[in-house]
């Protein structure tokens, strides 16, 4: 008979894990690992993004929002493996793009894929770079949601302010370089859609 054995085991009877964490729901386990995963798809595109970008401009967006996404993407490991307040706090992305649009639209090449990789161009590659931001605000926002644990909940909401802002500066960048151009209406139609509401009063109870 070895020596040590327990007595009285069940068969089948598993030893209690060392670390739980019951305040994650499942649906918000899963929810999760789908924001982990695509902050570390996000990351992994931005590498390889940065050894086709041409422009210094465009360089140096893509490695302060790299950096910045990075220090995120540990802040809610953190958060999401021990279910308490990570060692950093969430921190606020700043851009650096001037926030002024410029409007109207300009004839210009058609548009098509790309035949090899040699045709990759900045005006392409800060497109990808602006559709993973966008995305990750839809799916920080919409994730957010379905938090139970707080702390997790409120890393991942104050998260989503800063892929809006990425989103903004990557969008002012291509607005700038006549890559994303913004048509208007007349101004006729502006100005009647502008005047289409009021406001009311405060304070009204229903009746």
């Amino acid at each position: 008979m070895k020596q040590n054995q327990p007595m009285n085991q069940p068969q089948g009877a598993q030893m209690p894990p060392t670390q739980m964490n019951p305040n994650h729901g499942g649906h918000e386990l899963f929810d999760a690992h789908e924001v982990i995963a695509s902050l570390i798809n996000m990351l992994d595109q931005y590498q390889m993004y940065s050894q086709h970008i041409q422009d210094p401009e465009l360089q140096s967006i893509q490695q302060r929002q790299h950096a910045f996404v990075t220090q995120m993407y540990n802040t809610i490991v953190q958060s999401f493996s021990s279910g308490q307040d990570p060692a950093q706090a969430t921190q606020q992305y700043k851009m650096q793009q001037s926030n002024e649009v410029v409007y109207g639209v300009k004839p210009g090449q058609p548009k098509k894929p790309n035949q090899s990789v040699s045709e990759l161009a900045d005006k392409g590659l800060s497109a990808y770079m602006l559709g993973q931001t966008k995305g990750l605000a839809t799916l920080l926002s919409m994730t957010a949601l379905e938090m139970t644990n707080p702390v997790l909940r409120r890393v991942i909401a104050d998260s989503v302010p800063n892929f809006i802002e990425m989103s903004y500066e990557i969008f002012l960048y291509q607005n700038k370089h006549g890559y994303y151009q913004v048509p208007q209406l007349q101004q006729q139609d502006m100005n009647l859609m502008l005047q289409s509401y009021t406001t009311v009063p405060n304070g009204n109870t229903p009746h």
